[in-house]
């Protein structure tokens, strides 16, 4: 089939974690209630943040915007329901260091009314690839796998690129979650429309669906779309089964899985003609095309042995992590530690009042039998991080130079190409938290980078005004010597007409 390999390859290293999807796997999707307020951030994607359009007063329909898309990748921001704008300010947000974000605070009216102005297109395989992405671009549609990338880039390759495969990612390989796998479950038909609209956008033929074996139903919901949906219409497109192994969602590592072909370091998956996109974000680009209606909400999966009632919910972007909990029923007695995301790749959150984003796919409350919570030890030099490594790094050097502050030494390890999917910390008997350390050590490597660059841009504007001011002083001595000059001559004039004059008078008081 094209780039599909024949037979699945198999990535380096990877873990084995406990599933726990029992928990919430047969938890249908539910509507969250309306909140009293939401807090929508102007920055929920890769990229730059949008940009406020909006003023404290405003009022809103459902999907109008609130901030537009910024310089080069980014994503608009648009109202998860109808209602007032009551402030614009500063709100903590999901973050490792709790920083605080510029938000819009949304008081909802109740009536959840879309803006009548928003229209979808009846046949999206009318139009041209371009308006597709403008579509999606418009609608603020982002990586809902947890990355948050900008879709319409994602679909708009470069010119000298071909895409040979458009590979959907429903693999959901993080303990806990189940929202793809329900979603699936629940609207295979949207995710197969969505599918074609987007292979119509990237004008290519030849999609694959890799979904891991630990979900049966997901998996026969899914062969059933494709074969009642795209049967006979443009486009080949086919579900793959994969062994369960962690962390196969990860787009370099399916790709190798589904492929043979690994992704070059620091290169994309465009570069080998291949083209990643989350199930979820999939139904998203069918909603945003076919009905207008902007990214607004998403679904949560609310689990852990610390939540009085798992579920997975259909949450407004803004809700409070407080308002979801509450929902389902609150938090248990011995509850430890609360994470947005996945345990494997999440955040520990400090604090529950913080928003659900575009990038939020799940709530775990877990118990201290769940959480590891362990103290840190001594590296042993052990290499069970090497080895678990799907990228085939080596997490205990980059650790070591990152907690010793090398930071040199970390340019040379590729760091950059570690995806912090957790599996080396996981294997770790040392307790070592490395991918906090790497974190911290991309950080201080972007941080050193933007120093240089202004201190680069310093110095340009430094020798740029100096050449400036050199200019002027050569401008300042060349009009001082003109005027000399011109002094000079003048002078000079004056002293010829002085002469000029005696002689005259000289020759009249002879005659």
């Amino acid at each position: 089939m094209g780039i599909v390999a024949s037979v699945l390859k198999k990535f380096h290293g990877g873990v084995h974690p406990p599933g726990r999807k029992e928990l919430s796997e047969q938890c249908a999707i539910e509507s969250m209630p309306m909140p009293k307020r939401l807090v929508v951030p102007f920055h929920q994607h890769l990229g730059a943040p949008s940009e406020p359009v909006v003023n404290v007063g405003d009022t809103l329909f459902k999907g109008d915007l609130l901030g537009s898309a910024g310089d080069g990748i980014s994503a608009p921001v648009h109202a998860p329901t109808s209602g007032t704008i009551v402030a614009i300010e500063e709100h903590v947000v999901g973050h490792p260091s709790g920083l605080t974000m510029l938000c819009a605070i949304l008081e909802p009216d109740g009536k959840d009314q879309w803006n009548p102005q928003l229209q979808g297109v009846d046949d999206p395989f009318s139009l041209e690839p371009a308006a597709v992405r403008d579509l999606v671009k418009s609608a603020g549609v982002v990586g809902l796998g947890g990355a948050t990338f900008p879709s319409f880039v994602k679909l708009s390759p470069p010119r000298d690129k071909v895409v040979d495969l458009l590979l959907i990612n429903a693999v959901e390989c993080e303990p806990y979650l189940t929202c793809d796998a329900r979603l699936m479950e629940e609207r295979p038909l949207d995710v197969v429309e969505g599918i074609r609209i987007m292979l119509h956008a990237l004008q290519t033929k030849e999609c694959v669906i890799g979904i891991e074996n630990n979900k049966p139903k997901a998996i026969a919901a899914m062969q059933n779309a494709v074969a009642r949906e795209a049967s006979g219409k443009d486009g080949n497109i086919r579900v793959v089964v994969l062994p369960v192994m962690y962390p196969q969602g990860s787009e370099k590592q399916l790709i190798e899985v589904v492929t043979g072909r690994q992704v070059p370091s620091k290169g994309l998956p465009i570069h080998i003609g291949v083209v990643v996109h989350n199930v979820a974000t999939a139904v998203a680009v069918r909603d945003a095309v076919r009905f207008g209606r902007p990214l607004v909400s998403r679904i949560v999966t609310v689990t852990g042995q610390g939540i009085t009632r798992p579920a997975n919910i259909e949450v407004l972007i803004g809700t409070l992590a407080d308002d979801v909990i509450a929902h389902c029923g609150g938090l248990k007695p011995g509850t430890c530690k609360v994470v947005m995301g996945g345990p494997m790749m999440g955040l520990a959150l400090h604090q529950t009042n913080i928003p659900i984003v575009k990038g939020s796919s799940g709530i775990l409350a877990l118990t201290q039998d769940e959480s590891s919570g362990k103290p840190e030890h001594s590296c042993i030099r052990c290499g069970s991080c090497v080895s678990a490594c799907p990228i085939q790094l080596v997490p205990c050097t980059m650790a070591w130079f990152a907690k010793t502050e090398q930071f040199d030494q970390l340019i040379n390890v590729d760091l950059f190409d570690c995806v912090e999917c957790g599996s080396c910390a996981y294997v770790c008997p040392s307790n070592v938290p490395l991918v906090h350390y790497f974190r911290y050590g991309k950080l201080a490597l972007q941080s050193k980078a933007r120093e240089e660059k202004k201190r680069e841009l310093n110095k340009q504007r430094t020798k740029l005004r100096d050449e400036r001011l050199a200019r002027e002083k050569e401008e300042k001595e060349r009009k001082k010597e003109e005027m000399k000059a011109k002094m000079a001559a003048k002078k000079k004039g004056k002293g010829t007409e002085t002469h000029g004059s005696e002689a005259v008078s000289g020759e009249e008081s002879r005659s």
